[in-house]
């Protein structure tokens, strides 16, 4: 399992790397289902701290808590899985995120265009506060 879980996050680097600048790749809801498990994934919730507190990916960090200081937040290993997400496929406001982890050297960083929404819809469990 764990063989595989290195294979998807390499595919993802690789996936990344060809998405051009300022395009992220899109993580599969499993493939972060399995990152999250692992321990191998740095998720940042976009969607506002009001939002944060009612509902978050488990885990996740709050953007607009750690916007200014998002360095603090990120582990010191860059190449690490960072995942942006915001509310949904339609929004884009995760870029912020993921920009920002970029700018920061971060080579690794992804989106999860199926947001907080998505997250849910699949019955998954949320953080609150």
């Amino acid at each position: 399992m764990k063989i595989l879980l290195t294979i998807a996050v390499a595919l993802a680097t690789i996936v990344a790397a060809q998405a051009g600048p300022g395009k992220y790749a899109d993580i599969s809801h499993d493939s972060l289902k399995e990152a999250i498990a692992a321990g191998t994934v740095i998720l940042i919730d976009v969607n506002g701290t009001k939002s944060y507190e009612k509902g978050h990916i488990p885990g996740a960090i709050d953007f607009q808590a750690y916007k200014a200081d998002l360095a603090d937040a990120l582990p010191a290993d860059k190449d690490a899985l960072v995942v942006a997400y915001c509310a949904n496929k339609h929004c884009g406001a995760y870029q912020r995120a993921a920009k920002m982890a970029v700018d920061l050297g971060y080579t690794n960083v992804a989106h999860y265009s199926r947001g907080i929404e998505g997250w849910k819809e699949a019955g998954e469990a949320v953080e609150n506060g």
